[in-house]
């Protein structure tokens, strides 16, 4: 893991390992240049969202074992996409996040006051 910071300016924590979650599959929401997508929300995903989200063409909730992915349920954390993440905000789907494990690099897409709206762990930050 490298250095990076979440969006309180500290330490990147560990999103999940179980399912192993982050662009790179180390448990991390990190982000590199060959990271299209952005991966950097760590969510704790919710049927609403999964719904939401497959209703938009990404279907998270079935395994795909050619890509060692074992499908999300209710209440896994995933690093999401901060794009798809921002779209569901707007929709009313937005699901919980921990920015503890949220990266810094969200703060392009979305304000630090409404990432805290939706956080897990505030009180810890």
């Amino acid at each position: 893991m490298t250095d990076a910071k979440n969006v309180m300016g500290k330490k990147l924590e560990l999103c999940c390992t179980d399912p192993m979650t982050g662009f790179f599959r180390n448990g991390v929401c990190e982000t590199g240049p060959q990271d299209l997508g952005t991966h950097v929300v760590c969510a704790q995903v919710t049927e609403e969202f999964l719904a939401f989200t497959k209703a938009r063409g990404n279907n998270l909730s079935t395994p795909v074992p050619a890509y060692n992915f074992p499908g999300l349920k209710p209440g896994d954390h995933w690093c999401l996409c901060v794009a798809r993440w921002k779209e569901a905000l707007d929709a009313g789907a937005a699901p919980p996040i921990l920015l503890s494990a949220t990266h810094e690099a969200t703060l392009n897409v979305v304000p630090l006051a409404v990432l805290k709206e939706h956080a897990l762990d505030l009180s810890v930050n």
